[in-house]
């Protein structure tokens, strides 16, 4: 008979709990399968043997956890070497585990094939399957990536309350939104805008150089059009050398276990720019916003095709480890408009690497997006999304001053 064991790995997001469940019940079907373990906080519990047996779980409650946002295994940032795979490895032996599914981003997948290849070194039978998660959408050859677009969906539904209020008390917002070498979570706030004068009004992002004296100018330029500004920006902006500008103002540099430096949740960069707007354009109701954590696990505003997907993804992967003879990662094709289908691919093609924004996705002033990026995110935002009106200028003649 056979283990079967799951693990989440890298951020929290609002569907990575569909793909968990759907691992963990399609895995219950198959009659070789006697025990479904989870790993407490990624690969750390592995190595720590903080396992859990989910065997025992209801089927309703799993379903409830399903559509619970966050990682409900717990997560790590944990980026193990050869070392460390080679530990997780040992456990996963002395376990007898026969089936390990990691859900994860691209370096969870680089996990996964590390893993895989001690497996095979050591003739040990067992079959890994990565199973993609981020909200950054950043996973290569995948059309997009279970995360985000419920993150997206969040990022346009803020712009469109962010929008409204800057448009009853005029001035200059600014929103820094996740994304360290991938724009496409901050180019989703393009999807809040429904009149042409709607912000955001500007959009940057990480595929484009960021000059301060360009960003300044358009700012001014839009300022002198609407008399107001909504801006969307992407933590990972750089200068021409590569250099986040993020970097440039902190005091001390925190990095995680990969090596990354912290972006997120400073506020430093809304508030850099924020006063680079006072000082320089004499703008006073300037104000700054840092989406940080709040975008990947927001409960209230979950996307159904989102959380179908991730679903699907987490069936996938155990039918495909049960069925097939390859370890691998599972991507999603888009096939019609608008319909999904999976396949499994060698987990190189996908471990390590990073996608960002094609081209033809970002307008040719840098600042905007296309309608190509338009119809490629808004099938999968899912159903329900909110819209916003206004009233008509049905304006009453003056008398005392016409």
């Amino acid at each position: 008979m056979a283990k079967v064991l799951i693990a989440q790995g890298g951020g929290p997001t609002a569907v990575i709990n569909q793909s968990m469940v759907g691992a963990v019940l399609e895995s219950r079907k198959f009659n070789n399968v006697d025990l479904v373990y989870g790993a407490f906080h990624g690969v750390r519990g592995i190595v720590d043997e903080e396992l859990l047996d989910l065997t025992q779980e209801t089927t309703h409650n799993l379903e409830m956890v399903a559509s619970t946002p966050s990682s409900a295994l717990g997560s790590t940032r944990d980026k193990p070497d050869l070392k460390y795979c080679q530990e997780i490895f040992k456990v996963l032996q002395a376990h007898e585990i026969s089936y390990f599914f990691y859900i994860g981003g691209n370096d969870s997948s680089d996990t996964v094939r590390i893993v895989s290849e001690e497996a095979h070194k050591a003739n040990y039978p067992m079959r890994c399957i990565h199973i993609p998660k981020t909200i950054d959408n950043d996973l290569v050859v995948n059309d997009h990536t279970p995360g985000f677009p419920s993150a997206a969906r969040f990022v346009a539904q803020a712009f469109i309350g962010a929008n409204l209020d800057n448009a009853a008390l005029p001035g200059i917002y600014i929103a820094v939104v996740m994304g360290r070498h991938a724009g496409f979570l901050t180019a989703a706030s393009a999807l809040g805008k429904k009149f042409p004068d709607d912000g955001p009004h500007l959009i940057y992002l990480p595929e484009r150089v960021f000059n301060v004296d360009k960003f300044l100018a358009d700012v001014k330029a839009t300022m002198d059009r609407y008399g107001r500004c909504v801006i969307a920006v992407s933590e990972g902006i750089h200068d021409e050398q590569g250099v986040p500008i993020a970097l440039k103002l902190a005091k001390d540099v925190e990095k995680d276990a990969h090596g990354n430096v912290q972006l997120s949740g400073t506020g430093a960069l809304a508030d850099m720019l924020c006063d680079e707007i006072r000082t320089k354009l004499g703008v006073k109701r300037v104000r700054g916003d840092t989406f940080g954590y709040v975008q990947r696990s927001f409960i209230g505003c979950v996307s159904d095709v989102d959380q179908r997907e991730a679903r699907e993804v987490g069936e996938k992967a155990v039918q495909y480890a049960m069925w097939g003879d390859s370890d691998g990662s599972v991507v999603i094709d888009r096939t019609g408009f608008y319909s999904s289908d999976y396949r499994l691919v060698p987990l190189e093609v996908v471990a390590g690497k990073t996608k960002v924004m094609p081209d033809e996705f970002i307008s040719a002033s840098g600042t905007d997006v296309t309608d190509a990026f338009r119809l490629y995110l808004r099938p999968l935002l899912g159903s329900g999304m909110p819209d916003a009106y206004r009233l008509r200028q049905n304006l009453v003649p003056k008398v005392l001053n016409p």
